[in-house]
This record gives structure tokens, C-alpha cells and sequence, in this order.
């Protein structure tokens, strides 16, 4: 737990150890604040958290960090001035420290408690999968370690620095999802971080509008590896053509994984067992292990190895990856579940990019039953929007027998997926979710295997929710 000391240290170089004294939590949401916490107030271009100190203070936090005015009579040390003032802090009442840029300290924090915490730090990134990956990762290291990981998706710079106040002596290691929207953004997290372990699980096209192209994702990516040092281990799969040029961008100690390259670790004898989860024979060093996991399709076999090279990496043996692996059902975004008239539900209504996309029809393809494909338009892809609704229209035209398409782009999936011989009666369009819920579900039969996936901003959970409903 951060203390007020570390906190006034890291901010102005100066140690205060008679202000020791524990912080309770570190926030941005004043409706998490709690008593003893610290609010730090970061001006967002919807909502400025500067407008929530009273609210803040009202659940019981004991500072707030500001870097502009705030409504209200508060008592305010400038540490732009200097260092706090001992002799006027007062315990039951409420400060606020004033700093040039709160993001930015919040981050010069992060990095300093960071540094304070002798421990192998993780860095997971990539454009499709690292959520997944972190997740089967802590679990399969927290079998022998203390293990700290991001929330959720609390993978960018204000929520990688907060996961990393959370530190304490305890943690034996951290891994942590590292997001990437602009080319710099994962070296600045690499700074707070300072991780040992790189791993990047593939290049994609998601989030191409703001990056510009898959070239400047990759570039952004291998920041991560870039930033490694000489003892570190960079964990790459070799089977993108992007990740593997990476090879040579950093100067930690190369561990590659693949299924169909000549990688350090490789699978063969991949199987999909359907909603059981996956089978297949993993080969390192001259040996061969047998291995099932409860992960969903065979695109999870490149989830089971890049966890495994971390395991290898950081001591574990096989008997407890293997068994980790065979016990671990991590916070996939894909959750199933089956209806009282035997309808399954594949939901995958979180997220949405080509390459998961199409994984996620190949694992609607390996089931039994009547297949519906219920997709919405995948955004954020720039230049290969066209191309990634035109490749999933040509996967959906093999996996589905019926099509259901929501929004204005997945007008390319439906003429992809005609072009590719989908029959044009089992195709429905509609405009947005809330158009589709109702139809979608009155066209769904006892049975019937869904599949639901689109970009968050197109709520398809509202069909979600329509079938579980569904009379």
C-alpha cells in the first residue's frame, strides 16, 4: 500500500518519513473513492475529474491531486512550489495537492513505487488474444507466485500506473496487459513498468485509424521488446510475420513459439473439442507433453503456448503448466451458455477485429447444430476496413447457415459472403442493434448454435440479451 511519504517523494524528491501514513486506495472515479484514499483528477474530453473533488471527498477521500482549480474551500498544498508543509497537514481533513499535470504524475508515481519493489515484471502485448494471454499467464505463474495483473482491460496509461500502485511487499511478480493506440504509448508504459519478460502474441489491424497502418502498430508494439534489458527474455510468436521481425529489435534473450514455424515452442495434433475446450501435443527442447485446456477453439493453442513461455521462462515445471493449464478457465470475453430450448450462446458481444472474428466462426464451424452467425460492424480498422469486413463475409459464407448483420460496414460482410455462396434467403441486415434484437431473436430456433460479435459501440449485447429472454 502507497503511503502519503512515498507519494510527496515521488512528486517533489523531498522525504517527509513522519508523514508514513498509509493511503487506502488510488483512484479517478470519485464513485470508487473510499475512506483514506487518494483521487487523482484527469481532465478526459468527455468528463473532467476535476468537477468530482467535493465528490470524492464526500465518500471519504483523504487527498485529491488537481493541476487545475477546483470549486470549493479546500485546503490545497502547491507541490509545484516546493514540498508539503508538515506542520499543516491535519489528518481529519480533506487536501488537495496541486501539480503541473495530474496524468503525468500519476505516472511519475507509478514509476517511483514501481522501483521501490524488487519483483519479475511481465509485459503482454499485442493486437489480438493479450487479454486472454495475461489472464492464462498469472494463472499458471500465480500456482507458485504472488501475482499481480491488471483489472479488466486496464491495460493504458492511467490504468497500467494505478495497477501498479497496487504493489505490495507481498508480490512475487506482476503481469501486465500493455494496450497500444499511438506510436510512444507502450514506452512510456515500459517506463513505469520496467519489465523483464516482453511477450507479443501478433500484429493485427485493430485500432489502424489512429495508428495509421499495420506497419505503424508493429512498430508501437516492438517498443515493448525494444525496451527489455540485456537479461531480459522477449517471447515472440513466429508465426506473424511482424512479431518475427522483432527478433532483432531488442537485446534480451530471443524465446519463440509457433504452430507452424520452427520455433523453440511448438504445438501439433491441435484438436478442438467443441465446447470442451482444446487438445494438442507441445514440444520444447526435445520433449513432447500432452495438453488440454478448457480455452475455446484452436486459434487458443497460440493463448496455451505464449503462457507456457512465460511459465518456461520464469522456472515452472511441467507438471505444474500442465496442470495449470488443464485447471485454468481464464476471464475469457467469450462466455457460452445454453437456454432452457437448447440454444447455445456463444457470446463474444465485447470486441471485435478480423483475426477474432474469424477465429471465433471457425469455432462456431466445429459445432453441431444449426449455425448462426449474428455480426456486427468491427471498427477502428482505417485502411483495411474494407478488407477485414470483406475476409470475415468470406469466412462467415464456410461457418454459418444463417447470417445476421448489424451496421453500415458489415454491408461488405453480406456481399462477401453472397459473393462466396451463402445462400441469399438465410442473410438478414439491419441498421444498428436495437433494430436487430427483436428479429434476430424471433429467427433463432430450439437448437440453434449463436454466435454474437461486433464492436463495443454496437451494443450487440442488446441482442444478447433479447435471446436470453427469448420466450
Amino acid at each position: 500500500m502507497i503511503t502519503l511519504n512515498a507519494l510527496l517523494t515521488a512528486l517533489t524528491k523531498e522525504s517527509i518519513t513522519t508523514l508514513d501514513r498509509p493511503i487506502s486506495s488510488v483512484v479517478i472515479d470519485s464513485r470508487e473513492a473510499a475512506s483514506g484514499s487518494l483521487f487523482i483528477a484527469i481532465p478526459g474530453e468527455r468528463v473532467n475529474g476535476h468537477d468530482f473533488v467535493q465528490a470524492a471527498f464526500d465518500r471519504g477521500a483523504q487527498f485529491a491531486l488537481i493541476d487545475q482549480p477546483v470549486e470549493g474551500i479546500f485546503h490545497t498544498e502547491d507541490l509545484r512550489q516546493g514540498c508539503f508543509k508538515p506542520e499543516r497537514f491535519t489528518p481529519s481533513l480533506p487536501i488537495c495537492l496541486r501539480v503541473d499535470n495530474t496524468l503525468q504524475a500519476l505516472q511519475t508515481l507509478a514509476a517511483y513505487w514501481r522501483d521501490q519493489h524488487a519483483l519479475r515484471v511481465i509485459g503482454i502485448t499485442g493486437s489480438v488474444g493479450k487479454t486472454s494471454t495475461k489472464e492464462l499467464t498469472a494463472a499458471l505463474l500465480s500456482q507458485k507466485f504472488t501475482v499481480l495483473k491488471n483489472p479488466g482491460n486496464r491495460n493504458n496509461e492511467i490504468g497500467l500506473p494505478l495497477t501498479v500502485l497496487e504493489l505490495d511487499k507481498n508480490h512475487d511478480c506482476a503481469v501486465l496487459e500493455m494496450g497500444f493506440y499511438v506510436p510512444g504509448e507502450i514506452q512510456i508504459l515500459c517506463s513505469i513498468a520496467r519489465p523483464h519478460v516482453g511477450l507479443v502474441t501478433n500484429i493485427g489491424t485493430v485500432h489502424a485509424e489512429r495508428a495509421g497502418s499495420q506497419e505503424a502498430i508493429a512498430r508501437g508494439k516492438a517498443e515493448l521488446v525494444e525496451s527489455l534489458p540485456a537479461d531480459g527474455v522477449a517471447i515472440l510468436n513466429l508465426d506473424d510475420p511482424w512479431v518475427r521481425q522483432m527478433q532483432n529489435q531488442t537485446r534480451a534473450r530471443v524465446l519463440t513459439y509457433a504452430v507452424n514455424q520452427n520455433a523453440d515452442l511448438t504445438a501439433s495434433a491441435i484438436q478442438s473439442q467443441g465446447l470442451q475446450g482444446i487438445s494438442c501435443q507441445v514440444h520444447y527442447q526435445g520433449e513432447s507433453h500432452p495438453i488440454h485446456s478448457p480455452l475455446l477453439g484452436e486459434f487458443s493453442v497460440y493463448t496455451l503456448l505464449a503462457a507456457t513461455a512465460v511459465a518456461l521462462s520464469e522456472g515452472l515445471s511441467w507438471e505444474e503448466i500442465t496442470t495449470g493449464l488443464s485447471q485454468t478457465r481464464v476471464d475469457r470475453r467469450m462466455r457460452h451458455f445454453t437456454l432452457p430450448d437448447g440454444i447455445v450462446i456463444l457470446d463474444d458481444s465485447y470486441n471485435a477485429a478480423p483475426e477474432s472474428t474469424s477465429a471465433a466462426l471457425k469455432l462456431l464451424q466445429s459445432l453441431q447444430g444449426r449455425r448462426v452467425a449474428i455480426l456486427g460492424d468491427m471498427l477502428e480498422l482505417g485502411p483495411y476496413e474494407q478488407q477485414g469486413h470483406q475476409a470475415v463475409g468470406e469466412m462467415a459464407a464456410l461457418s454459418a447457415d444463417l447470417l445476421i448483420l448489424v451496421g453500415e460496414r458489415s454491408r461488405v460482410t453480406a456481399k462477401a459472403a453472397l459473393e462466396n455462396g451463402f445462400a441469399k434467403e438465410n442473410l438478414h441486415w439491419f441498421k444498428d442493434s436495437s433494430q436487430a434484437s427483436i428479429p434476430s431473436s424471433n429467427l433463432i430456433q430450439p437448437g440453434d448454435v449463436v454466435l454474437v460479435k461486433g464492436s463495443n459501440s454496437m451494443h450487440m449485447d442488446l441482442i444478447v440479451n433479447a435471446l436470453e429472454v427469448k420466450p
